[in-house]
């Protein structure tokens, strides 16, 4: 086939259209005026096309001698049933050049219809943002074991959760990049037959991995959190009440309680299993919510310091840590709840799941119980509620509402 039919004269007068070369090498000019490079083939009968560059002369341009050399470079490697988008040399040092953060954000975008909700995404945005930022500028291709070790170490101690979601989604990263020609060989973020050879192994703690306070021993901390005044003290104690996940409780909205019914209706989007979860409200958290509500100047139940916004996820952990109960997590209260339920009552364990919002059995199942449900649960409710609100001698305590500061 007839080769170099262009020539340098003429290139820069040349009409916007295809003006071929030969053999496959052509020069595309755009209507702005703008030239490139561009190598077609045909494999397997389907037509491919791949970009060789810009034209020109100056710096990061292809001249015309250029595009020839890599052409006949392309043409080489097809010869011997290679690919030419992978293994051309300038090729080869881009994917090099491309980074572990523009890779990072290429799977958050491929993956933005999958995630549960807003906050979902969120979450797995800064883990690959904040936490992988020592990564997000090293090659992708080259990212070591030692890399992602660095990474991970100075979490593994203290934040074991957070720092295996983090290893996981380095994991994807790097599995994305492998799938799209970016990287080869094994992942360095595996944790199996790998890193669990280099960093130690989680320390799994009881129910969930969450440090529950003993059921026979919230009682008196109740105590003593209804005399602690603020939003982080009250959103502590509805969680308490409600047995709810932190993250319900922090973004509540105003619209979402009946007061009248005493029920808390949180919308699917803010749930881990994506539906909609009712909680009956025993008398001690509507007697909360009504204090609040009667000064509220917010959508949010517990509203932040920023504007629009609600209280912090650290907001009750502050209240634990000064309550010098800072062993224990908000979210191992959930645990305290299932343990009293099942070591000290006789209600059955599908309503104490149900109150959990975890799932029980199959969806024939859930739709037969959901009718008699709730008036179970907020029986269960309404007692645990009584058994957090006496002392270990059995005594009640008297309701002591403060002021939310």
């Amino acid at each position: 086939m007839a080769r170099h039919k262009l020539r340098d004269t003429q290139i820069k007068g040349l009409p916007a259209g295809r003006h071929g070369d030969g053999d496959g090498l052509w020069l595309y000019v755009q209507k702005s005026g703008t030239r490139s490079w561009v190598f077609i083939y045909i494999r397997q009968g389907v037509r491919r096309e791949f970009g060789l560059g810009s034209y020109g002369n100056a710096s990061g341009k292809i001249s015309l001698a250029d595009a020839r050399s890599r052409a006949d470079e392309a043409r080489e490697i097809i010869k011997h049933g290679g690919d030419p988008t992978k293994e051309m040399a300038h090729r080869r040092r881009m994917i090099k050049l491309r980074s572990f953060g523009e890779c990072a954000d290429e799977l958050l975008t491929s993956k933005e219809n999958t995630f549960r909700n807003a906050k979902h995404a969120a979450q797995w945005k800064m883990t690959l943002t904040e936490y992988a930022h020592p990564l997000r500028k090293i090659p992708v291709g080259d990212v070591t074991t030692d890399d992602v070790v660095r990474v991970l170490r100075p979490l593994w101690a203290d934040k074991q959760e957070t720092a295996s979601r983090l290893r996981g989604r380095i994991e994807k990263v790097l599995d994305y990049a492998k799938a799209v020609g970016l990287r080869s060989g094994e992942n360095p973020a595996r944790w199996k037959g790998h890193l669990d050879h280099i960093l130690p192994a989680r320390q799994r703690l009881a129910r969930g991995h969450h440090a529950a306070m003993a059921y026979a021993d919230v009682p008196a901390f109740m105590q003593k959190l209804v005399g602690v005044a603020g939003f982080g003290a009250r959103a502590l104690e509805l969680c308490i009440l409600t047995a709810t996940r932190s993250g319900e409780v922090l973004n509540a909205k105003w619209p979402e309680f009946d007061m009248d019914k005493a029920l808390w209706t949180i919308p699917a989007e803010r749930m881990k299993m994506g539906k909609e979860h009712v909680v009956p409200l025993p008398a001690r958290a509507l007697a909360v919510l009504k204090g609040l509500e009667a000064k509220s100047l917010s959508e949010w139940v517990f509203p932040g310091s920023a504007p629009k916004k609600p209280l912090s996820n650290m907001g009750m952990t502050a209240v634990m840590r000064r309550m010098g109960r800072g062993e224990f997590t908000v979210h191992g209260f959930r645990s305290s709840f299932r343990d009293w339920a099942g070591d000290a009552t006789n209600f059955a364990r599908d309503v104490a799941e149900m109150a959990l919002a975890h799932k029980v059995g199959d969806e024939v199942e859930n739709a037969y119980r959901r009718g008699s449900a709730l008036a179970k649960r907020r029986k269960l409710m309404d007692a645990w509620a009584a058994y957090v609100s006496t002392t270990k001698g059995g005594e009640n305590v008297t309701p002591l509402l403060r002021k939310a500061h």
